[in-house]
């Protein structure tokens, strides 16, 4: 096999693929069978009302919940799970923390609520999960946590606290902590949706730049034109189930009445 065919081979193995996914909550069926693929290299934009189920499944994603029933699979890789054989069968064991936690580096994870630690400055926000979950020595993790602070164009705010910063640098600020741990898919759940519609733009502004350089990215998000502009996949989640899914060109043409009822309240 040559190296293009060996390369073909290797980009069709989805970044994540969730098959039959359901999450309850007590008496609440939050997610009702989603089945959903998303290739590297590509970004899928979620939409959907309020109580969907939208963050729930990032969520489930990065395994800050755990599925009721069904799968999903990173880069080929089952999460939460490891096959073993026992009596001459293959089962399902839970993996430990430490297998949870070595899935998860594969993902960065981007959130409504910064979260930033107030008594760090930005640059030391950024260091943190390098140094204390890679180990990496201060010196090149100090590097690092510049570098992605510049990539979100904040490299004149290293020294400045949380509290010095406007909610939209806040939420570049946590772009580059989670870009410092060199994430393979970027998870983002309605990552301008807590800020003041002057700031919501600059944040924007670096998700694109970071789609146009060939990050995987699944998005939970309100913001109708950014879909429009950047997303190479579109789901319309309602009450628990995908209802529509397509190109960006069904955000102008939906097929389904809910998803239509939808864009009809957004836009």
């Amino acid at each position: 096999m040559g190296t293009m065919d060996m390369n073909e081979s290797a980009s069709a193995v989805p970044a994540v693929k969730a098959t039959g996914v359901h999450k309850v909550f007590g008496d609440l069926h939050v997610l009702k069978g989603i089945d959903l693929t998303v290739m590297p290299g590509t970004v899928t934009v979620i939409l959907g009302p309020s109580g969907s189920g939208k963050s729930t499944f990032l969520r489930l994603i990065n395994q800050l919940e755990t599925l009721t029933a069904g799968s999903i699979e990173v880069d080929g890789e089952l999460i939460g799970y490891r096959h073993v054989t026992r009596h001459g069968r293959d089962v399902l064991q839970c993996l430990d923390e430490k297998g949870i936690a070595r899935q998860r580096s594969k993902l960065g994870m981007v959130f409504q609520r910064f979260n930033l630690f107030p008594h760090k400055t930005a640059l030391e926000n950024v260091m943190e999960a390098p140094v204390h979950v890679l180990h990496m020595s201060k010196a090149e993790a100090r590097q690092r946590a510049i570098d992605e602070l510049g990539r979100v164009g904040l490299d004149d705010r290293l020294d400045h606290y949380p509290m010095q910063l406007s909610g939209g640098q806040q939420q570049r600020v946590a772009i580059a902590r989670a870009l410092a741990m060199k994430p393979e898919i970027m998870l983002f759940d309605e990552p301008t949706s807590a800020l003041d519609p002057e700031l919501v733009g600059e944040v924007l502004s670096v998700m694109r730049s970071l789609a146009s350089h060939g990050m995987t990215m699944v998005v939970v998000t309100h913001e109708i034109g950014f879909a429009k502009e950047v997303a190479d996949q579109v789901v319309f989640m309602d009450e628990g189930i995908v209802v529509e899914r397509g190109g960006p060109e069904i955000i102008d043409h939906p097929g389904e009445p809910r998803f239509q009822d939808f864009l009809h309240h957004v836009l």
